[in-house]
C-alpha cells in the first residue's frame, strides 16, 4: 500500500489567510491520520505577486499551528526542489515529451490575434476558446521558427469529443464535456509553466496521493485528468472543499483585506483555538464534540464528512473557542501571554509585579483574545471615569445614595486594605441598608469603575486603590 502524501502549495504572496490555512489543516490531518507525509511546496509561477520573506511566514504559521512539515524548501526530502521557480527545466522537459507524443504543440499566436478572438467571442456572447490554429504547424517548421527567435507557448491538444470524469471524495462523480475544454497552455512565453501544468507534474514526481483544492476549481480538474491520462500517470485522490465565506457572503481572501492567521495571532488568538475553529468550518465530527486537541483531530478526521456547502467565518464563534482555550491555560502561561499586550499599551514601570499579575488574572475568564485585555483594564490606568447613558439611568434609583454612603464609611474606617476586608465591607453594607443583589453590587461597581459589569468586585476595588476609590465615591 502506497504511503499517504499530501501537499500544501501556497503562493508566496504574504501572510496566510484563513481559507488557505483551513486547506492546510485538512491536508495535514489526511496525511497524519494515515501516518503519512505532509509536504510544503511553494507555487511561485506568478513572479509579479511574489512577496519577499513569504516562505518564512508560511513556515512560521504552520509551526505555530503544530504542523510538522516533513518535506519543504527549508527541509528538503528526496523530491526537491520544492519551489516551482527552481523546477523550470523539469516542466519544459515534460512539456516537450507531450510535443514528441503529438499531444501538445507550439503556438505562435500573438496577443493581438488572441485579443481579436476574445472580441469575436464577446460579440457572439460565447466563452473565449483558442481556435487551435497552430496545431497544424509541423514540428520541424515550429522548431525553425523558435530558432529564429519567435515567441511561443506550448499548448496541450485537448480532445474535442467525449467526456472526462472526475472522481471526488466529497462531490462524487463529476462529468465534464470535452468540447468545453480549451487547448490549455502548459508553458508560457516567459518559460514558466501554468498553474495547472506545474501542479500535475509536481504532484506526480513528488508522489502526492491526495489533492485538496477549493470547490471552485472542480471543473478545472478535468484538465488535470487529461494531463495525467496523456502521460499515463496514476491520478491522485481529489478532495474538493467548499469556500469559506466572510460574514458579508464574499469569499475570504488576502486581496479583500480579510484577516490572516498572523493578524489573529498578533491580536492574541491562540493557534490551537484557530485550528480547532477552522477545522469545523466545512467538516463535522461523528459526535457533538467541539473542542479537539490536534491529536484528537488526527484520530477523528474523515474527509468523507467534509460538507458540500460553503461555510461562514464567524468571528464571534472564533472568540468563543479562543476564550475556552484562554480559560484552560495555566496561570503562568496566561500571564506570559497577556503581559506583552499590557506593557505595549500602558506604562507599568510604577506597578508592582503582584499588581500586574493580580490585574491580569481577574480578567482571565473575561477576555476572548489577548489584546482585548487592553480595553478591559483601562479603568485602572485612568484618573477620570465617565458613565455611559445606561449607567446614568441605573444610578437614578433613590436607594442608591444611601448604599454608596454606607460603603464609603466602611472603607474610610478600614486599616488593612485587602480583598477579603473589602468583601466584608460590602457584606456589612448589605446588613445595614438591606440592599442586595444587583442593587448592592452594581451601584458600587459603577461608582468606582464606571462600568456595570466586570470581574470580582472586591478584586476590582482593591486594584483601583483606596485613595482613588474614596475619591470616586465622594463625587456627586
Amino acid at each position: 500500500m502506497e504511503k499517504t502524501r499530501t501537499r500544501f502549495a501556497p503562493s508566496p504572496t504574504g501572510f496566510m489567510h484563513i481559507g488557505n490555512l483551513r486547506t492546510a489543516i485538512f491536508e495535514y490531518l489526511i496525511a497524519k491520520k494515515d501516518n503519512g507525509d505532509f509536504i510544503l511546496r511553494i507555487e511561485d509561477t506568478d513572479q509579479e505577486r511574489k512577496v519577499e520573506g513569504a516562505v518564512d511566514f508560511i513556515y512560521n504559521t504552520l509551526n505555530l499551528c503544530g504542523f510538522k512539515i516533513d518535506e519543504g524548501p527549508n527541509n528538503e526530502g528526496n523530491y526537491g526542489p520544492y519551489i516551482q521557480s527552481e523546477r523550470l527545466d523539469i516542466y519544459k522537459e515534460y512539456a516537450l515529451k507531450l510535443v514528441d507524443m503529438g499531444k501538445a504543440y507550439f503556438c505562435f499566436c500573438s496577443e493581438d490575434r488572441l485579443n481579436e478572438l476574445r472580441e469575436v467571442a464577446s460579440l457572439n456572447k460565447v466563452p473565449f476558446m483558442y481556435d487551435g490554429k497552430c496545431k497544424s504547424i509541423s514540428k520541424e517548421e515550429a522548431l525553425k521558427r523558435i530558432e529564429q527567435g519567435e515567441k511561443y507557448v506550448i499548448r496541450q491538444a485537448m480532445p474535442k469529443e467525449g467526456e472526462t470524469i472526475i472522481e471526488d471524495m466529497v462531490y462524487g462523480k463529476v462529468v465534464i464535456d470535452n468540447s468545453v475544454l480549451e487547448d490549455q497552455i502548459l508553458i508560457k512565453s516567459d518559460g514558466y509553466p501554468t498553474y495547472n501544468f506545474a501542479n500535475v507534474i509536481d504532484d506526480y514526481l513528488m508522489k502526492i496521493t491526495h489533492v485538496v483544492r477549493g470547490k471552485e476549481y472542480l471543473d478545472q480538474t478535468a484538465k488535470y485528468n487529461l494531463l495525467y491520462e496523456a502521460f499515463g500517470f496514476p491520478k491522485p485522490k481529489y478532495i474538493h472543499v467548499a469556500m469559506v465565506l466572510g460574514e458579508d457572503g464574499t469569499k475570504l481572501s488576502k486581496r479583500n483585506g480579510d484577516a490572516s492567521f498572523m493578524d489573529l495571532y498578533k491580536d492574541g488568538y491562540l493557534p490551537e483555538a484557530i485550528v480547532n475553529y477552522l477545522v469545523l468550518l466545512g467538516w463535522s465530527p461523528n459526535s457533538n464534540q467541539e473542542i479537539f486537541t490536534l491529536d484528537e483531530l488526527i484520530k477523528e478526521f474523515d474527509p468523507k464528512r467534509i460538507s458540500k456547502s460553503s461555510s461562514t467565518y464567524d468571528e464571534k464563534k472564533l472568540k468563543w473557542f479562543n476564550a475556552h482555550y484562554i480559560k484552560e491555560m495555566k496561570d503562568e502561561d496566561y500571564l506570559n501571554f497577556v503581559k506583552p499586550f499590557l506593557s505595549d499599551a500602558y506604562d507599568l514601570s510604577q506597578k508592582s509585579d503582584d499588581f500586574i499579575s493580580h490585574l491580569a488574572l481577574i480578567y482571565k475568564n473575561h477576555i476572548s483574545y489577548g489584546k482585548e485585555i487592553v480595553d478591559e483594564v483601562k479603568l485602572f490606568f485612568e484618573d477620570e471615569i465617565s458613565l455611559n447613558d445606561e449607567c446614568k439611568e441605573f444610578m437614578k434609583d433613590c436607594s442608591i445614595p444611601n448604599t454608596i454612603k454606607s460603603f464609603k464609611e466602611e472603607l474610610e474606617g478600614m486599616s488593612d486594605w485587602s480583598v477579603s476586608n473589602i468583601n466584608d465591607a460590602i457584606n456589612k453594607v448589605k446588613e445595614k441598608t438591606g440592599a442586595k443583589g444587583k442593587m448592592l453590587y452594581m451601584p458600587i461597581r459603577i461608582k468606582v469603575s464606571g462600568r456595570m459589569h466586570g470581574p470580582e468586585l472586591g478584586d476590582t476595588i482593591y486594584l483601583i486603590g483606596k485613595e482613588k476609590v474614596l475619591e470616586r465615591l465622594s463625587k456627586e
